[in-house]
């Protein structure tokens, strides 16, 4: 991704200069980036980007490497360097810019799909056109790059204009890259309206709701990673989920035996429960052991093992969200299936409270097929998608 644009103005698709607000912060500095960035769109960019808020359109987001036929928005790969650094400052702005920040976990998401298309490239060349990598993944029909996952936007597509982009090449039809990363907005940015930064690809989906200048709900957010790290080029090494990952270990890792039979679920699981088209499926019954149960240092590691997903959006929000989940932390409930290395097919961990839902578990993988590969998804009981639909 492209170096965000410091320019004090931007010029809009009829070649008018729009200033942006330099000292707008919070919602109104995104809203403020968000429409400089449709400023510089097409008329038909922006019918591709600018879509109706409806549930059908919030829910179309998938973690399969899909592009355009699972999830609404603009093809990053269609964009000029200056658009495309108008949309990334709308991102740097919604997910925070410093380290350890959402914006920073999203570049690293996005290099970890360059990473999969050069294997996947390479890979394909060197054993012929029909013989690409495919998943070993069992359990989990999202895992399988062939498969189309249940409740997707294939299913049906989004409304308020039709996804753009293709999915080109690779196994089952399917691409990976950074340049399969789409972003949208749901209804009309504004201060006082209610509206949706709608932005991913594979292994990503950012779900941001604003309403009357206040973000409503920053979730679901799916996160995965393959491979789970790499060293670039220059030498720097890349783990994207690794803070997510550590968290958990030293929450179940502080577990003692008896504490560890209690959390244990007798159901296994090859993919996280509430993926994509499970909106609204949280299970009636919480199981795993209840963190009233815990000591004052392991309620302290539950909170800090549920961080990583929630600041993945503005300093403020995450910590509105993160002062709500630790007044319920009591009645939340910590669970685990199969092991808890999280570092073979099948161990999962999940965090269960009266709002806040965390799943993290491991595949094998599908391109690197000698290790295993990441899916996590954060949810609210409450707050997903701001909490403007219904599900039953």
């Amino acid at each position: 991704m492209a170096n965000a644009s410091t320019s004090g103005s931007e010029k809009s698709a009829a070649g008018v200069q729009r200033p942006v607000d330099k000292h707008a912060t919070g919602t109104a500095a995104v809203v403020s980036a968000a429409n400089a960035f449709l400023n510089t769109l097409t008329s038909d960019q922006q019918a591709s980007t600018l879509l109706d808020l409806t549930q059908a359109n919030a829910t179309a987001w998938s973690n399969l490497p899909c592009g355009g036929t699972c999830r609404p928005g603009i093809q990053f790969s269609t964009l000029s360097d200056d658009q495309l650094a108008a949309a990334e400052h709308v991102l740097k702005l919604a997910l925070g810019s410093g380290k350890d920040t959402g914006y920073e976990h999203v570049l690293q998401t996005l290099k970890a799909d360059d990473v999969l298309a050069s294997a996947e490239s390479t890979s394909s060349a060197s054993a012929g056109p029909t013989d690409a990598p495919t998943a070993t993944a069992t359990g989990s029909a999202s895992a399988d790059p062939s498969a189309t996952p249940t409740g997707s936007a294939s299913a049906a597509a989004p409304t308020g204009a039709p996804p753009s982009g293709g999915t080109g090449g690779g196994a089952g039809g399917f691409s990976y890259g950074s340049g399969y990363y789409y972003l949208a907005f749901l209804g009309t940015p504004s201060k006082t309206g209610t509206w949706q930064l709608h932005f991913g690809g594979h292994h990503l989906a950012v779900n941001i709701t604003y309403k009357d200048g206040k973000v409503s709900g920053a979730s679901p957010f799916f996160t995965g990673v393959e491979p789970t790290s790499w060293t670039a080029d220059d030498g720097t090494t890349y783990a994207p989920l690794a803070k997510f990952r550590d968290g958990l270990l030293k929450l179940t890792g502080s577990l003692s035996t008896s504490q560890l039979a209690e959390a244990k679920l007798s159901e296994s699981f090859g993919d996280v429960l509430l993926g994509p088209g499970k909106d609204g499926d949280f299970p009636e019954t919480k199981e795993g052991i209840k963190v009233s149960e815990l000591s004052p240092k392991q309620k302290k590691l539950v909170l800090a093992a549920i961080h990583p997903w929630v600041a993945d959006v503005d300093d403020a929000t995450a910590a509105q969200l993160m002062k709500t989940y630790a007044k319920e932390l009591d009645q939340t409930y910590v669970a685990y299936s199969g092991g808890t290395g999280l570092d073979t097919q099948g161990d999962y961990v999940r965090i269960d409270g009266p709002s806040v839902w965390v799943e993290f578990v491991c595949q094998n993988g599908v391109v690197f097929q000698n290790q295993v590969h990441y899916h996590t998804v954060y949810r609210d009981h409450t707050r997903d998608y701001g909490n403007e639909f219904s599900f039953s």
